[in-house]
This record gives structure tokens, C-alpha cells and sequence, in this order.
């Protein structure tokens, strides 16, 4: 048997005024993922526990079948273990995010999704400037990088109170700064990137081009090295993860999956869509099953544009679930679950903690009569899982022990 689970980021919504009321899946052309829900299953699932942060980091664990109330440490040793950083016991680590500050408000919790090599010069020249025993700042992708601090303090820093840029989107910036004991270092590192981003030639040229400047630094998401069982020991199969988001691929890692790089996978809009389920596919001649996460349709959710998220499910449906399905059109030793980790409303620009709708579909995958993959179908099949590990056991059938 080879399983295939496609999460499309933040992809359930709301109704959304601007789509005649409903939600961005309502409105998407999506045939294949209806053909799923037609011969396959279709339910909620709660990915986020009660009590915790709706976020990527919480969903995709949850998803993968790992309770986070046992294994989440924090976003950020995520992120590190992706890029082979090892945390020692006296290291905590933070999401650093190069951000658009403006008028005192958080303009933009991405920089204008800043390119990479744009994002490594300005990382860099952090490392050069702020030259202090324990601090080291990480290169990522576009606007997501890291801090790794050294410290005596653990315990007050994995107590501060740090806000995701992407939550408080043209908030009021003084508001949401880290506060708790210890947060003065992490305010001084901030305005520190402040005073050497804002001459830098980097954001003269964004500036020229009209472009979002990343005009500082925005430190949240801390915690501390976690430790995850492989999945291959907790479920007894072999897999590998396909993401271009550090995060989600270093939960893959640390589970033991083996991380599958695609060309052309950017996180956004234009990511290689169709590479994802190609690569996928040429993935499970090796493995048995092959987790696909895909950022698109969430920054559309952040970026509050509903018609983006409808061509991001457009474009999932066809070059992603449709690869996938006419490739496997006369086997029957596949199945396929697709859920996102949670909703990221257009309305809302940020996560909320509901439940999401998913489909199941393949050998020994009883039809339910669902006409098709909406979250109001789903809400009306009546099948709710109280969590993602229960989901991933009955997809790959396993019992509860």
C-alpha cells in the first residue's frame, strides 16, 4: 500500500463577502478533489488542540499523527533542525523575520516576500554588525531565518510573550513587542536591525523599485531542541516530505522522513505545483507514503486576497491532486488524504484554531455519498476525528493500541 497526504496550508475559510459569501474552496473550480470526495470520505478533524496557537507548526505535527501537546518545544527549533542545527541544552532558539515597519504599524510580516539572496545579504550583515558572544543569526528562505542564543535564562525566555508578525498585520507595533523577563535583549537585537537596515543598499534598492524595505528584525516563536520518535517506528512506514517551508520539513526531519527538494518550490503563489506531485510519485518507488505541503493557498489567507486563494486551489486541485489521481487512475494499492492544518481566513488574514474539513480516498476507503469537497460538505457528513493522530491511524490503517 502507498499513502499520499496532500496538505494544502490554511486552505479552509470562511464565507467571504467578496465571493458572494462563500468560502474560497466553494468558489474554485476542483474537480479532482471532488471526484475524491465522491468515492471516498469526507469529515473534520480538530489539528489544533485546545489551548494552543493555531499555527503551521501545530497543524503539520498534529497532521503527521504526533500529539503537540507532547512534542512541540516551540516553532523555532523546527525551522532549525531543517537547516541541521543542533540545539544544545543552554540554546534557545527564535523565528526571525524580516519585516516592513511603517508608521509605527506592522506593515508587512513578509518584507514584500523579499528573495532570498536579497534576505541572505541582510542576515548577514546582522552577524557582522551585532557581533555579541551567544547570538547568531541563521540564513532561511525569503523572510524566514533564525536566532540562536546562548543562554543561563532558558526558563525566561520560553516564557516571553512574542506575537507572530502575520497576526497583528497594520497593528500597532509598540503593543506587541516581546515582553517578560528577558525581553530587553530580544528589543535590543531588534533595534539594533532597525539602525543597520535602514541605510543598507539592499533596502536603497527595494526602495528605487518600489518594494517593501526590510526595515527590522521580528523575533518570536522560541523553544527549545524537541525530540519526536520516528514516524517509521510510531507507525511502522517508511515516508518522505516534500515543503518549501524549513518549518514544515524540519518536523519531516526529525521524524525521520526523508526531505525531498523540488525545483522551483518557492512557498508562494508561483510555487512548481506540478513538480510537487511529480516528485512525489517518483518518491514512493522508494517509500510508503509521501507527505506534500503546499504554503500557497496560506500566504493567500495572510495576504487577505480571496481570488489568489481560489487560483492557489485551482491550481492544486489540477496540477497536484490531478497528477496524482491519473497516475494512480487504474491501481488500487494508493490512498490519498488532503486537509490543510487549519484555517487562515481571508477575512481574518490570520489562523484560526476550527476544525478542518478533509477527504480520504483510496483502497478500503468506504464511500460516504459526498457529493463534493467543501468545508460546508464536510461539516454536514457528520464524521469528525478529535485529532490528527487519530486521523492518520484509521488513513493508514492502524489501531489505537
Amino acid at each position: 500500500m502507498k499513502y499520499i497526504v496532500i496538505v494544502p496550508d490554511g486552505m479552509a475559510d470562511y464565507p467571504v463577502k467578496k465571493l458572494g459569501n462563500k468560502t474560497p474552496l466553494e468558489v474554485a473550480r476542483r474537480p479532482n478533489m471532488d471526484f475524491m470526495a465522491q468515492h471516498g470520505t469526507v469529515g473534520l478533524v480538530q489539528t489544533i488542540p485546545d489551548g494552543m496557537n493555531p499555527g503551521s507548526d501545530i497543524g503539520n505535527m498534529a497532521i503527521l499523527g504526533y500529539d503537540p501537546k507532547i512534542c512541540h518545544t516551540g516553532r523555532a527549533p523546527l525551522e532549525a533542525a531543517n537547516q541541521n542545527i543542533i540545539l544544545q541544552d543552554d540554546e534557545v532558539a527564535f523565528r526571525c523575520n524580516l519585516v516592513t515597519i511603517g508608521s509605527g504599524k506592522m506593515v508587512d510580516y513578509s518584507a514584500g516576500h523579499i528573495p532570498t539572496k536579497e534576505a541572505g545579504i541582510l542576515i548577514d550583515a546582522l552577524n557582522k554588525e551585532i557581533v555579541q558572544e551567544g547570538i547568531k543569526f541563521y540564513p532561511g528562505k525569503s523572510y524566514r531565518h533564525l536566532l540562536v542564543m546562548k543562554t543561563n535564562k532558558i526558563q525566561d525566555y520560553l516564557a516571553l510573550k512574542t506575537y507572530p508578525p502575520h497576526d497583528i498585520l497594520n497593528k500597532e507595533v509598540q503593543q506587541h513587542l516581546p515582553k517578560g523577563r528577558g525581553a530587553e535583549m530580544l528589543l535590543m537585537l531588534m533595534e539594533k536591525s532597525r539602525k543597520i537596515f535602514e541605510s543598507h543598499p539592499v533596502n536603497q534598492v527595494r526602495g528605487d523599485l518600489k518594494e517593501n524595505q526590510a526595515n527590522m528584525i521580528w523575533l518570536w516563536g522560541q523553544g527549545v531542541r524537541p525530540n519526536l520518535p520516528s514516524f517509521d517506528q510510531k507507525f511502522g512506514v517508511s515516508g518522505a516530505i516534500i515543503s518549501a517551508v524549513d518549518l514544515v520539513n524540519g518536523i519531516g526531519r526529525l521524524a525521520g522522513l526523508e526531505i525531498i527538494d523540488v525545483p522551483g518550490i518557492t512557498g508562494y503563489y508561483d510555487t512548481n505545483y506540478s513538480g510537487k506531485a511529480e516528485y512525489a510519485l517518483a518518491a514512493l518507488k522508494k517509500h510508503d507514503l509521501v507527505y506534500i505541503h503546499i504554503e500557497a493557498t496560506d500566504e493567500a489567507g495572510h495576504n487577505g486576497d480571496a481570488q489568489a486563494k481560489v487560483d492557489c486551489i485551482e491550481k492544486i486541485d489540477q496540477h497536484v491532486v490531478g497528477t496524482i489521481l491519473n497516475y494512480f487512475d487504474k491501481r488500487d494499492d494508493v490512498r490519498v488524504l488532503l486537509l490543510p492544518d487549519h484555517p487562515t481566513p481571508v477575512e481574518l488574514r490570520t489562523h484560526s484554531s476550527d476544525p478542518v474539513c478533509f477527504v480520504m480516498y483510496g483502497k478500503g476507503v468506504v464511500p460516504d455519498g459526498a457529493g463534493q469537497f467543501t468545508e460546508t460538505a464536510a461539516r454536514e457528513k457528520g464524521l469528525k476525528f478529535a485529532s490528527g493522530e487519530a486521523l492518520m491511524m484509521k488513513f493508514l490503517g492502524k489501531r489505537n493500541s
